[in-house]
């Protein structure tokens, strides 16, 4: 059962707080891994992004929900390594807990498209 001091939650929480320093300070040292993985990959998440919430440019996304949903995207696209379900209710929890009244709502229509589109071309792909 996942508690607000799992490891991999605490672990999140940080590379949410990075993500968001690194928007404003570019130079600074990320220290996260998967904060780190994700700058790598800022541009293919990005897209992602811009694609299932293509009403909100990305410039125009509140900077706490783009840090949470651009870790969300890696998890789902990149790394793939826990049930899409987990991590998307990881990212709403994080929404909640960080964001504004509307952020939980957002961040999960967002994923969900994500997630839909990743089902979609699994599905081709047999």
């Amino acid at each position: 059962m996942k508690t607000a001091y799992d490891p991999r939650h605490k672990n999140r929480e940080e590379a949410v707080r990075q993500l968001f320093a690194w928007h404003f300070q570019k130079k600074q040292p990320i220290k996260n891994k998967l904060a780190q993985a994700v700058i790598k990959n800022q541009s293919k998440i990005d897209k992602t992004i811009a694609q299932a919430a293509s009403e909100w440019p990305i410039a125009q996304i509140n900077r706490t929900d783009l840090a949470i949903l651009r870790l969300a995207v890696w998890e789902l696209t990149v790394a793939a390594k826990e049930p899409p379900k987990v991590i998307i209710d990881e990212a709403v929890e994080l929404a909640k807990a960080y964001g504004s009244e509307k952020s939980s709502s957002f961040i999960n229509g967002v994923l969900g498209t994500v997630y839909k589109k990743i089902e979609k071309n699994e599905k081709k792909k047999s």
